[in-house]
């Protein structure tokens, strides 16, 4: 059966393009799947400034179902407005920084913290900041939840976009224009399914082992050669397949009885986690669901033991590698850290700007970042105040703390 391993970059416009066509084409080499330093520049040229596809509207039936995400050490809210809306904010109040949010997810009328009862409305407003609200000068405006770049495809599936600026410095058109309008995807209805499950596991490898896993053909799983389009006998059998990954981080595979979404999530240089939200169309049978979920569960667990011995076995890797997803991930490292050498500073797209008046605040930062740097340990221990500061990776899921009042 040919069975959920096609997964490409992209089609057309859709397919992400690197920024200098003339540079050799070879694989990434081992230290880029093991170094933090690397781990921080992805943070920063690639998970901070391009379209993530995450999850899917179906996840949010009823005004104020929210969820709680996190994707390379920013966390983040999801939730449905009283317009009907779905908007996405940094999980992070603006008081202290604690999370708005601890749960992985609800339906909520308002987002209060548990730290000091700052509230906030469902569009991220300023509710109620006990303590601050009557001060002279306090803007209430000005101090709702940070918000994230949402957009909505055709079929209902919902991206995010952490770049800080107004307007993202990369459209979702710049790298997905027509993706939902693949002809693999006629015949198929999203509206069919229901929500049905998650699960997530934690892995000791580097997230890009498995991206490579899925934009290459191992020769593991009988893998449909024909761009993503089924077999006669296969759509006879009501098994048509679209698969789909999409960069960076997130892969997709359509059937008549269900369809999965996964996640790569990293947390380190040689730790991630994956995934899984699993939807069930609406007039399949148990023992339909069943067999596609269960074959699926098979598979993931054998890419779980596939790619831990991949990062064991890094020093011995060949040539045969995905050279096309690596030389995207190549050319975004390489042209970002040019931009940060060209401004003597590290560049953070999702980090929140600092009003012109904030002088002593982008001081601070400064000095905290020039010490992060300087001292190999303080990276390795998680930077000198935890990775808000842009200096080092997060110890904590919290975002921007820069930006609270104190």
């Amino acid at each position: 059966m040919s069975m959920v391993k096609n997964y490409v970059l992209g089609e057309g416009d859709a397919s992400p393009t690197p920024a200098n066509n003339n540079s050799p084409v070879h694989p990434l080499p081992t230290s880029w799947y093991s170094s933090q330093d690397i781990h921080e520049l992805e943070r920063r040229a690639i998970f901070s400034r391009k379209w993530l596809l995450t999850t899917h509207k179906l996840r949010f039936p009823k005004t104020g179902d929210w969820l709680r995400y996190e994707i390379a050490g920013y966390a983040f809210i999801l939730v449905k407005d009283r317009q009907g809306n779905i908007n996405a904010f940094h999980n992070i109040c603006r008081h202290r920084a604690f999370p708005v949010v601890t749960e992985e997810g609800g339906t909520s009328g308002i987002f209060s913290c548990q730290y000091h009862g700052w509230s906030y409305g469902l569009n991220g407003k300023l509710a109620k900041a006990p303590g601050y609200q009557d001060l002279e000068g306090f803007d209430k405006s000005k101090n709702g939840l940070l918000p994230i770049h949402v957009h909505i495809d055709v079929n209902g599936f919902v991206w995010v976009n952490l770049d800080a600026s107004e307007k993202p410095e990369i459209s979702w058109e710049d790298d997905f224009k027509g993706i939902e309008l693949q002809p693999r995807f006629e015949g198929f209805n999203f509206e069919d399914y229901n929500f049905d499950h998650t699960s997530e596991m934690s892995e000791e490898y580097n997230w890009k082992i498995l991206a490579d896993n899925y934009n290459k053909s191992l020769g593991l799983y009988a893998v449909d050669t024909n761009d993503g389009k089924s077999t006669t006998e296969e759509i006879a059998n009501r098994l048509k397949i679209a698969s789909t990954y999409y960069f960076p981080n997130a892969a997709m595979t359509v059937l008549p009885h269900s369809f999965f979404m996964q996640r790569l999530v990293p947390a380190g240089p040689s730790t991630c986690s994956i995934r899984y939200e699993v939807y069930r169309h609406k007039n399949s049978t148990d023992e339909e669901f069943e067999i596609i979920n269960e074959t699926y569960k098979r598979i993931m667990s054998e890419d779980k033991a596939l790619c831990g011995a991949a990062q064991i076995n890094l020093h011995s890797r060949t040539k045969e590698e995905p050279v096309y997803f690596q030389s995207v991930i190549r050319d975004l490292i390489t042209e970002h850290h040019k931009r940060e050498e060209d401004a003597e500073e590290e560049i953070w797209p999702a980090r929140q700007g600092i009003p012109k008046e904030e002088a002593v605040s982008k001081e601070d930062m400064d000095f905290c970042s020039k010490l992060t740097s300087n001292d190999a340990s303080a990276l390795t221990a998680g930077g000198c105040c935890g990775g808000g500061c842009g200096g080092g990776p997060p110890t904590i899921a919290a975002t921007a703390p820069e930006t609270m009042v104190i």
